[in-house]
């Protein structure tokens, strides 16, 4: 099969496109025939070294880690998925850019997505999704994302504004009238963010989701006076010295199910700010790391 690979560490220059052996799922896997997969902040990172602590890779590696396509073989023991299933999901830290990838949690996707908005739905939902439920209940309350115009941050809001609650997101000006789209108050992220929140929220905000990493997150529990009521996917070392909600993202069916099922409701759809073909995967890295994307970048396979 074809798959984009680094054989070292290094920039968005060391993909390549070349043939690898194909992979089959284990128990309790499925293998997807991919038409599409994310590009996520961790591909690059991976890519780049800089995880490698954390994540040590066996070389060369396929990037990538969640894809939509059609389901074309079955491990052991799974349930509920069937060959010629059209699916989205999660894999290993590596392997979704590729002609077939495995996944170990995934869900059907739903007819209201196409390909391109499926493959960008599953790390995001599941991370929005873990780091709202820190949170506890959402409805009437409300929720300051910081860093909502990107791929987590907008799953967030349009899950959040789901479950009932009022959001405020930030974001650079370029990005407001999307997020006004996704049912959002937008305002400008920064140096005087409370006294702005102080005018869009007269009662306050209730609780508060990073997405952003933009060291912020001491003025925003100052903003809640109380760092159990703020949750960040992004800033672990901040959130661990503050005494926040720490939120990773886990392959968990369950939440991607529950995505899924907004998707059919039309009350989330999976933003993709732009597409590229595999052969241009040096680009779309590129893309996402110079960051501010609008909704996800994603790899046409």
């Amino acid at each position: 099969m074809r798959a984009a690979r680094f054989h070292e560490y290094g920039g968005a220059e060391s993909l390549v496109i070349e043939q690898v052996p194909e992979p089959h799922p284990g128990p309790g896997e499925i293998r997807v025939r991919v038409a599409a997969a994310g590009v996520n902040p961790i591909d690059w990172k991976l890519r780049a070294g800089a995880l490698r602590q954390l994540f040590p890779l066996e070389l060369p590696a396929i990037p990538g880690r969640d894809a939509a396509g059609v389901v074309d073989e079955v491990g052991d023991g799974v349930q509920g998925v069937s060959i010629g299933d059209r699916v989205f999901g999660l894999g290993g830290v590596t392997g979704a850019t590729a002609e077939l990838a495995i996944l170990s949690a995934w869900a059907h996707a739903p007819d209201t997505w196409n390909d391109e908005q499926a493959a960008g739905a599953g790390l995001a939902s599941v991370t929005a999704m873990r780091g709202l439920n820190a949170l506890g209940s959402l409805a009437g309350r409300t929720l300051l994302i910081e860093g909502a115009a990107g791929g987590v941050g907008s799953a967030a809001v349009e899950i959040a504004v789901s479950r009932g609650a009022t959001v405020i997101g930030t974001a650079g000006e370029r990005n407001h009238e999307f997020l006004t789209s996704l049912g959002a108050v937008p305002t400008t992220y920064g140096p005087g963010l409370a006294q702005r929140l102080s005018a869009l929220a007269p009662h306050g905000v209730d609780i508060v989701l990073d997405t952003a990493a933009s060291g912020s997150l001491d003025d925003l529990v100052a903003i809640t006076g109380d760092p159990t009521r703020v949750a960040t996917v992004a800033d672990h070392a901040g959130g661990q010295r503050l005494g926040t909600h720490v939120v990773n993202a886990e392959n968990d069916s369950t939440l991607l199910s529950a995505a899924a099922e907004l998707g059919r409701q039309g009350r989330y759809t999976p933003r993709v700010e732009q597409t590229y073909h595999l052969e241009r995967i040096v680009d779309a890295h590129a893309h996402a790391e110079r960051g501010r994307t609008r909704g996800k970048i994603v790899i046409c396979v």
